[in-house]
């Protein structure tokens, strides 16, 4: 038989009046530290109103409240990476929510390939008195100065897409990149029954990888797992540039696999496995296995060419959503927000595609 819960007593402010024998405007003023109320009286009334267990309506007080809040959102240019469009949306899905409680966001883009454009913008932010910052610190060794510029100014910031520890962010969102590497590690080691000595390849596309922590730790993750299997691998890290000089990326591929002929899968760190795949469909090799990340347009075509084995999600979209969020439950809500949350590690096929396709935050 279904039983019902017992309803819980909600607490009023005129319960708490009645109590402590004075107005509800005194308990009021009282609750939300305004106005003039002597000590004995505001003794009485945060001690009746604790025993009472009083919880303030903390929706309807934002909705009441003058304040406006304006976040910065400091974010590489979507138009040199599609990648970075996923936080934008999400970043703009968040604002249109908490546009009823005042909440405007502010974008201030910069190229993720050239450091002295983050610092630019990075400035910019530090200057532009804001609520609250929400950052993908790309730049890891730049960021550093503008992180504890912040904190000392009091500012609540968020980070995301790449965690940077120790440096008392509000909450960081995005993925545990070392366990996304060990994911990555073995989706091209399943299934392998071979005894030949073979080789896989760690590969950084497009990247400043000693400034960029989350490609780290996910190289390291790769590494760590294959140390823990009983079967010797060869592993390999290679750093290539697709985008200045397609010619010399083919041409160096092509003879790392006449020097490594035991090469069997790539394991690429970012959202641009798509590079190595229009190589490996030009050569018309199948045998070699392809992981990479994030749902973009090109990866799509080649997962469901079967080019690419594997795309592991990182949700850009929630990133920016959810960064903008803790924010707010931060600043208007005073919720207490997670230090660190971390995203799941959705492992992408073509026979399951469609369903994160179409799926949202």
């Amino acid at each position: 038989m279904e039983q019902k819960r017992p309803r819980r007593n909600v607490v009023r402010i005129k319960d708490i009046a009645k109590k402590a024998n004075v107005s509800t405007g005194t308990v009021d003023r009282v609750l939300h530290n305004r106005g003039r109320v002597s000590d004995e009286v505001k003794q009485r009334v945060q001690t009746i109103a604790k025993e009472l267990n009083y919880e303030p309506n903390m929706l309807a007080r934002a909705l009441v409240s003058q304040k406006e809040f304006n976040i910065a959102a400091l974010i590489p240019d979507a138009a040199l990476d599609e990648f970075w469009d996923g936080p934008i949306r999400g970043i703009a899905k968040a604002e249109s929510e908490l546009a009823q409680y005042g909440v405007t966001v502010t974008y201030h883009i910069f190229n993720q390939f050239e450091v002295e454009s983050f610092k630019k913008e990075a400035k910019v932010v530090t200057e532009g008195n804001y609520d609250g910052i929400l950052v993908a610190p790309v730049f890891y060794r730049e960021s550093l100065a503008y992180l504890n510029e912040w904190k000392r100014q009091d500012i609540p910031f968020n980070l995301f897409n790449t965690h940077i520890p120790n440096y008392d962010p509000l909450s960081y969102i995005g993925q545990d990149s070392y366990q996304s590497g060990v994911v990555a590690a073995k989706l091209l080691h399943y299934g392998f029954t071979g005894t030949e000595p073979v080789s896989f390849v760690v590969a950084h596309i497009d990247e400043d990888v000693p400034n960029s922590s989350h490609l780290i730790r996910k190289e390291q993750g790769f590494m760590d797992y294959f140390k823990e299997q009983e079967d010797k691998f060869n592993l390999m890290r290679l750093e290539l540039q697709n985008s200045s000089d397609k010619a010399a990326f083919y041409k160096k591929l092509d003879q790392l696999l006449i020097d490594v002929p035991s090469i069997i899968g790539f394991f690429v760190t970012n959202s641009k496995a798509y590079t190595i795949a229009e190589y490996l469909k030009k050569r018309k090799d199948k045998k070699l296995r392809l992981v990479g990340y994030d749902l973009l347009q090109k990866n799509l075509t080649f997962l469901n060419e079967g080019v690419i084995n594997f795309l592991i999600n990182q949700n850009p979209k929630g990133q920016g959503y959810f960064g903008v969020h803790f924010l707010i439950d931060h600043l208007l809500f005073k919720k207490k927000v997670q230090p660190i949350k971390y995203l799941p590690l959705d492992i992408i096929t073509k026979e399951n595609l469609h369903y994160y396709v179409e799926s949202e935050i």
